[in-house]
This record gives structure tokens, sequence and C-alpha cells, in this order.
């Protein structure tokens, strides 16, 4: 994050980074490290911890190395409340609240739709999320296309994942630590219910409540990430593999490990996003993309 902080086109070392953040810098060394390049480190990093926890909890939930909360059309669902809303003039919690309606109906849907008469199969769900994940994709579309022309080249910015209009990090730094706070003390039931609902509700666990608790847990935290930096991609899919790789299946590591590694990925994301074609900057959502479309084939290809 310190590293983060001092890039960009005024360079800034490390310890004039921390003498900016103490009030011992100059004037223009605070302006850009507490008013422009801070806030946004700082959303960076908690957006990335909340969909990649998000996609922890969708793994666990429906015992798919392959479901993320993008693949899946919650991200989707997301964005279609959020923009829904901020066509006809909403803002502040009206748009969170829309966004976090999207992500729990897309996660019904996902969920109806592909239990039908039978039973959950990873295929079958996968399959679901994406046809869900494109039928949001068309709404966005239709909404763009009859939204005014002035507010078309915020709106596809946003989609595309983008951080840099973020400035309110403490609602979503305190939801991620609240969220791995509430969820964490139900490891252990994390853990069996990954080995599948039958093994679980044979253990004592109460399935439906706790199957419910991730449902509504992972539609917030997708909504406020979403809300906060518009629809970025992969997170939930990549630091989830890549921390159970090294670390095991104990979800009492691999939660708050992945609010730590989700958030690092992307503040190194977006810092790669606003110096890689500098002084333009690249949509975080395209760093995220080039990373997690190569580990998703590779996922999938490993699952045959």
């Amino acid at each position: 994050m310190v590293l983060s902080v001092g890039v960009g086109s005024v360079a800034l070392s490390p310890g004039e980074v921390m003498a900016a953040l103490l009030g011992d810098g100059s004037d223009l060394q605070r302006t850009l490290v507490v008013e422009l390049r801070l806030p946004r480190t700082l959303s960076a990093f908690a957006t990335g911890g909340l969909l990649a926890v998000a996609g922890a909890l969708m793994q666990v939930l429906l015992r798919n190395p392959l479901a993320d909360p993008y693949v899946l059309g919650l991200s989707g669902g997301a964005a279609v409340g959020a923009m829904l809303a901020m066509v006809v003039g909403l803002g502040g919690l009206l748009v969170s609240g829309s966004a976090f309606a999207g992500a729990l109906l897309a996660t019904l849907m996902v969920f109806g739709l592909a239990h039908g008469t039978g039973s959950w199969t990873p295929s079958r769900l996968l399959l679901t999320g994406v046809v869900v994940a494109a039928g949001w994709g068309a709404v966005i579309t239709l909404m763009l296309a009859i939204s005014p022309a002035q507010q078309l080249p915020g709106m596809l910015y946003w989609l595309m994942g983008d951080v840099s209009y973020a400035r309110a990090p403490v609602p979503g730094m305190v939801l991620l630590l609240a969220v791995c706070l509430a969820v964490i003390p139900f490891g252990r039931s994390l853990n069996v219910l990954a080995r599948g609902p039958m093994q679980a509700a044979a253990l004592g666990i109460s399935v439906r409540p706790l199957e419910w608790l991730i449902y509504v847990a992972a539609s917030l935290l997708t909504a406020t990430a979403v809300t906060m930096a518009g629809s970025i991609g992969f997170v939930g899919l990549v630091v989830p593999h890549m921390l159970r790789l090294v670390l095991g299946n104990d979800q009492r590591l691999i939660l708050p490990a992945c609010a730590l590694a989700g958030g690092t990925l992307l503040v190194l994301a977006d810092t790669l996003a606003r110096v890689v074609i500098a002084p333009e900057q690249l949509p975080v959502g395209v760093i995220t993309a080039l990373l997690g479309v190569p580990t998703f084939l590779y996922l999938l290809y490993r699952s045959r």
C-alpha cells in the first residue's frame, strides 16, 4: 500500500509518504497522499478483500473451485441494481441498497434455476451462473442504449472496474472486517459444509441457516464492492484458489487470508493500471481479467 501511494506522476519515497501521513510533508505531498492516492488505495484494498471473501464463501457453498461472484452473475446483478438507481437519479445508500438487492436477486435466480426439480451439481450451477450473467449483460447493454449520452463515458468506465472515483473506503473496510469477524466463528461448520450438506447435517450442522448466511454475506460483500469500484472480475476466483494451494482448506485461515491477499492483489493491479500506459490509466478490471481468464481456463481444464 505504501508502494501504491508513492507511485504516480509525482513519485514519492516511502519516507515522504510516511511524512505526509504524519502531517510533516509539503502541501503538495499531503494533497497527493491524503486527498488523492490514499483513499484510492484503501478503496482498492477494501474492494479486493470483499470480492475475495465473497468468492471463498461461494466456493464453500457450491463445493466448486470455479465459483466466483463475477462468473455466477452476482456482480452483474449488483451492477444492474446500482446502474438502475443511478439512471433514475438516486445516490448514496440507495445505490448501495439497489446493488445489494440486485446481487441477492441474482443469487436466488442462480440457485433456484440450477436446483430445478433435482439437485445442484457443479456443472449445472456453473452453466446456470454463466447464462444468468449473460442475461445481466444484456440488461446492462439495454440500459446503456437508453441512457443519456452525457452519462455513458462514466458508466462504461465504471462497468469495466475503476477505483479512481472511489473516495469513501471506510464503509467497505468496516464491512470487510465485520464479515470476517462474523464468519470466522463458523469456520468449523464451513469446513464440514465444504464436504457436503449430508455430511454436515449428519454431524449436527444446521445446513439451511448456514447456507442462507453465506447467501446474504456473499451478496452484501459483492454489492458493496460493485458500488465502490464497479464490476471487477475474477478476484474471487484467483485468490481463494491460490491460498488453498498454500494454506489448505481450513476456512478459519482461508477467510482472513482472502481479505488480506484479495486487497493486496487489487492494490497491485490498480497500481499497474495507473503506470503501464501513464499518464493514461487503464480500468483495473482489465488487469484482473488478464490474470483471471487464464486461471479460470486452467481450473476448468483440471476439473474435466
